[in-house]
């Protein structure tokens, strides 16, 4: 209790500088700190209170229990729950600083792909005409996409590439009639202009994307084409795109995969979206941009990417086993000795999901998936003969171990959950390092590679924090096969319509759905219960400043519990 006077002093010193800023000019501003002061005084002495009233309510064989308790069993669990996370918060942070360290040696000395690999532009010569273009397969999978199908469409026609020398592939799986009406007829348009384009359906939806996508390479006409290239429904190339992507496979035998650079069409849509922005950008100019550099390996991200048609095949094709077929595929592919290159200048347009019940429907696929993948294919990385040691370690234990396992569980676990109550535990003692130190260079090795979007930087921490708590769901689902191992849940996408259906004075804001089972999320409130009491504790009785965070953090979930994050069209 003895830095209960510092502690207070410091809650009044936050609070007063907030009522200072937002006073105004004058005499509002004496007003606004005298009332700051007086509620900054009041919370300590409000939580103090009612702690201790509640402890002193507790009878006695309770606190007997809980003593014995403590004593035997959760003071050992914790220590356990500590040392594991502080390994995996080392793993952690050495596989980030060598994936930054790359990136940015990378782009200091300007380690392009084009010295890398051979790449020369193609062009038609006199005699031969567009013969020299290789034949491209350009394949558009969707599903029931309504508002974003003419984007896609529209865009891959407008390639610059000799239209007798490519083929448009739209896989539609919609289950709409009306949609797949509105699909045909637009396929029939472009046809009409002297697109070759074909409309592809099937009677089932066997696989998903995987199972459309492995269909639509069935075709015999198919077999004319060297290289294909996947735009899902909301992808939207410049006309150069295959300009720039083809020449790297046509002059590199050994490559297999050329992969694009995502670019969105709302990112300042609400501060969600700005968030998954960052978290993105971090994804290529960093991740995927160390693996292209070092192992010439990475994983697909199912769109924006081109990919030599004889690799696939040589890998096996396209598989439905699991929920992320695109980074398994970049798996086998890679044990059959195939390179990859990454290509962070040539970016594709895309939307990000808006709404949050979408973005976490996609947080579920992506990480269950990832996580399925390596229970499934543990064994055959392991035992795949002509594959260096070095190899097999960095795909099991880099990529798919420390990057899509590892990670989530140390953020929601150290970050969430043991941090927190160890508040309740006086023995128990997490080292400065792993509360501050490592963290902190995850996020300035983060903030330095988006330095445009410094200022969110905190809300990115508290919501990656929330979602933290779903990722490690779906990472035991798929590692334990859950029943939801293989769910796949299309990601809502808007296009234009969002913007077009709002009034001109309107504007997007982030509110709660109006729905009382949309609006509220059970879980996210149930633990922001949980932090707020970790957090008044420690305030009571703690030592430290834990508080500060893990009320910060409380107020993130409770946020995401009742709804408010995302966007949603007000009624008017």
């Amino acid at each position: 209790m003895e830095a209960w006077p510092l502690r207070a002093a410091f809650l009044m010193l936050l609070v007063s500088a907030a009522a200072t800023a937002a006073a105004g000019e004058g005499g509002r501003e004496s007003t606004a700190v005298s009332g700051a002061l007086f509620l900054a005084g009041s919370i300590p002495r409000g939580v103090e209170a009612m702690v201790v009233s509640t402890e002193r309510m507790l009878p006695h064989w309770y606190r007997v229990a809980w003593a014995t308790l403590r004593k035997a069993a959760v003071v050992p669990a914790m220590k356990v729950a500590v040392s594991l996370c502080l390994v995996l918060s080392v793993m952690l942070l050495v596989e980030v600083v060598f994936m930054s360290f790359v990136s940015l040696a990378v782009k200091l000395f300007r380690l392009t792909p084009e010295k890398r690999y051979k790449w020369e532009t193609i062009s038609a010569d006199l005699e031969t005409g567009s013969s020299d273009y290789p034949m491209v397969l350009v394949q558009i999978p969707m599903y029931n996409e309504k508002e974003v199908y003419k984007l896609s469409i529209g865009a891959t026609c407008g390639l610059s590439w000799p239209s007798e020398r490519m083929i448009i592939q739209v896989l539609d799986d919609s289950t709409d009639p009306e949609i797949k009406d509105l699909v045909e007829l637009e396929c029939k348009i472009w046809a009409s202009k002297g697109m070759n384009i074909t409309y592809e359906v099937r009677d089932n939806r066997k696989g998903y994307k995987a199972g459309a996508l492995k269909e639509g390479m069935q075709h015999s006409y198919v077999e004319q084409c060297d290289y294909v290239v996947i735009f899902d429904a909301d992808f939207q190339p410049e006309s150069d795109f295959l300009m720039r992507a083809i020449p790297f496979l046509v002059h590199n035998p050994k490559l297999a995969l050329v992969q694009a650079r995502w670019e969105f069409v709302n990112p300042y849509e609400c501060l969600m979206t700005r968030i998954q922005r960052m978290t993105l950008d971090y994804h290529f100019k960093v991740e995927q941009e160390a693996g292209s550099s070092t192992y010439a390996f990475f994983g697909f991200n199912g769109t924006g990417g081109v990919w030599r048609i004889s690799a696939i095949k040589d890998a096996g094709g396209w598989n439905d086993r699991t929920t992320v077929e695109d980074m398994d595929l970049a798996v086998r592919a890679s044990l059959q000795g195939w390179k990859f290159v990454y290509v962070g200048d040539l970016k594709v347009k895309s939307e990000l999901p808006s709404s949050f019940s979408a973005y976490r429907h996609q947080q579920h696929r992506w990480t269950c998936g990832a996580a399925n993948l390596l229970r499934k294919s543990v064994f055959e990385i392991w035992m795949t003969k002509d594959v260096s040691l070095w190899k097999k370690l960095y795909l099991l234990y880099s990529f798919l171990f420390v990057r899509k396992v590892v990670a989530h569980i140390v953020t929601f676990t150290l970050y969430c959950a043991v941090i927190p109550a160890s508040v309740f535990i006086p023995e128990i003692s997490i080292p400065a390092w792993a509360v501050v130190y490592i963290p902190t260079t995850i996020t300035f090795l983060n903030a330095i590679r988006n330095f445009s979007s410094i200022h969110v930087i905190p809300f990115w921490i508290l919501f990656e924090n929330v979602m933290a708590m779903h990722r490690v769901k779906a990472t035991i689902v798929g590692l334990c096969e859950g029943d939801s191992a293989n769910e796949w849940v299309v990601t809502e996408k808007l296009g234009g319509t969002i913007r077009e259906k709002l009034l001109p004075d309107a504007t997007l804001i982030e509110k709660a759905s109006p729905k009382f089972s949309h609006r509220f999320y059970f879980a996210e409130l149930g633990f922001a219960v949980f932090l707020f009491l970790c957090a008044s504790y420690d305030l009571t009785y703690g030592e430290d400043y834990y508080f500060i965070y893990i009320y910060l953090q409380s107020i993130a979930f409770f946020i995401v519990g009742l709804g408010y994050v995302g966007t949603f069209i007000s009624s008017f």
